[in-house]
This record gives C-alpha cells, sequence and structure tokens, in this order.
C-alpha cells in the first residue's frame, strides 16, 4: 500500500511515525476498533457466544503497530523475558516444535513404565477478557525491565480504547473498552503472552503453552502419584486465574491418559471440584 502513495504522503506519515516515538503517544484517532462477529463454523447463529468479535482496525494503526512490536520483542528477546514454556508468536518457535517436546515427554515414560495424564485447558475468551490494569501492572513490575519510553508508549496504546460493533450495513454508537485487546492487533499476541507469563508452574509436571493453548503434563509409574501431580498444580491454577480475572471454561478442559499396554484406571483430576473429562472415551493405549 505505502509504495502506491505519494512520496509526500510517505513523508507525513514516517514524520506521524517518529513523533508517535518522541513523545510515547498512540493516537486516540486510531484506538477505536469496529468489532465484526463471526459465525464460528457448524455453531447456532442464534446464540451471542457462538461468533468470535475480529477487531477491524486502521490500517495506519496496524503500521505503526509493526514499529512498536519490533522494539517490544526486541527488549523481550534481549532481556530473555519471556517462559520458555512459551512458544506462541516467537522466533524459530512453532507448534510443532511444542509437540514435540510433549510427545518426548511422554515417550520417555513409556522407557520407565510410567503413564501420562495430560490436562488441556480451555480458556475463555482469552484475548477479550485481559485485564488491561493487570497487564500494565506486569508492564511496570521489575521482572519485565520494560523501558520506560515503551511503557509510556503501551499504556498509551492500551488506556481509553472504544469498539463499535458492525453488522451489516449498520453500526453502533463506540464504547470503552473495560477489558481484553483487540482482535487482530499486531502486538495483541505478544501482549497476551506476557500477561500470562508468570502462570504457575510445579516441578512435578510439565506446562506447555502456544500462545493461549496451554496443556500441563504429569507422569508416573503409581497413576495415583500421577493423578496428585496434575491435581496439585490445577489448584495453583485456580488460585493463579482468579487473581488476573482469567476465566477456565471447565466444561471444554479435557483430560488425556497415554499408557502402554492395557491398562484399565483413568486417574482422576479436577478443578472447581468438578472433575475434567477425558478427551478420550477409553485412556490412550499404545502397544
Amino acid at each position: 500500500m505505502l509504495k502506491n502513495l505519494p512520496c509526500t504522503m510517505i513523508f507525513e506519515f514516517t514524520e506521524i511515525i517518529n513523533n508517535i516515538f518522541k513523545f510515547n503517544y498512540f493516537p486516540k484517532a486510531w484506538k477505536t476498533a469496529v468489532v465484526v462477529p463471526i459465525l464460528k463454523p457448524g455453531k447456532d447463529p442464534t446464540q451471542p457466544e457462538n461468533y468470535r468479535p475480529i477487531s477491524l482496525l486502521s490500517t495506519l494503526s496496524k503500521l505503526t503497530e509493526n514499529f512498536i512490536l519490533d522494539k517490544l520483542n526486541e527488549h523481550l528477546a534481549e532481556n530473555k523475558i519471556l517462559c520458555p514454556q512459551q512458544f506462541g508468536f516467537r522466533k524459530s518457535l512453532t507448534t510443532t516444535h511444542q509437540l514435540l517436546r510433549v510427545a518426548e515427554y511422554i515417550t520417555s515414560g513409556f522407557e520407565k513404565g510410567e503413564c501420562t495424564g495430560t490436562v488441556f485447558l480451555d480458556v475463555q475468551k482469552a484475548f477479550d477478557r485481559v485485564w488491561i490494569q493487570g497487564l500494565i501492572h506486569k508492564l511496570i513490575i521489575s521482572i519485565y525491565k520494560t523501558p520506560p519510553h515503551l511503557l509510556q508508549l503501551l499504556k498509551s496504546y492500551l488506556e481509553e480504547r472504544k469498539f463499535a460493533v458492525k453488522i451489516g450495513n449498520g453500526i453502533s454508537e463506540a464504547k470503552i473498552m473495560r477489558a481484553g485487546i483487540p482482535q487482530g492487533g499486531k502486538i495483541s499476541p505478544v501482549l497476551y503472552s506476557l500477561y500470562v507469563n508468570d502462570i504457575s508452574k510445579t516441578h512435578k509436571t510439565l506446562l506447555g503453552m502456544y500462545a493461549d493453548d496451554t496443556a500441563i503434563l504429569a507422569k508416573n509409574k503409581n497413576h495415583k502419584y500421577t493423578a496428585a501431580a496434575l491435581n496439585q498444580h490445577l489448584a495453583k491454577l485456580d488460585d493463579w486465574f482468579l487473581k488476573w480475572k482469567i476465566a477456565l471454561n471447565v466444561n471444554k478442559t479435557e483430560a488425556v491418559y497415554f499408557a502402554k499396554g492395557r491398562r484399565k484406571y483413568k486417574p482422576i483430576v479436577k478443578i472447581k471440584n468438578q472433575t475434567v473429562g477425558p478427551g478420550l472415551s477409553k485412556p490412550n493405549i499404545l502397544a
């Protein structure tokens, strides 16, 4: 798009970008998102929860976000901020790498005669429910080492955002966003990764994350110890989710068990005193 613009407009846009970084201020006019609800495949169109909100943002805003994202990623990489369990939106890391990590954990258990229990957590409306002030608090704390100029710019980007809903040719009045980061925003995936960066961990389990997809694994020859390790981690996660206003959909959270040979037991894991249902009708038996 920029290639087709007159040189005078490119120079003006360049000056705007330079001033944004000079004054650490994100223009208010670019902070209103037009939200288009997209129906999830095969879902009932009469139920509001079956729609995925997609934020349409200013083109100039998205171009500017690319520059901010470069600065943010540079800071995160230099200071090794993101936890090693997070593989989402990171250079040279993909879902395949995370899957290989999980597969190696399971197969190493098989070699020792261990059963592996896995819980796949379903976070409700991950980006839409991010607690903005909580995210800003995390950016401020010393462990993230956010430079003052970058912190001020990110605060300007996050605060006082608005949205309007568009359905067909109609559009609603713009309202203040009380929570959430923009779906479709260039910076949003990395901001979400920072928001969940201090997620509770234990030495008895393996934690794997790809953006908002999260799984915990535990293994032991005794299935009761496997279940105990998972339940202890889930209890810590429950407290952490509550503290940071993250909602977990227990009904969509699933447990899968990997065992070698014919074993009939199914370790019982619970969240909020509710048993997590198995992702498979029976344990995944590998001969």
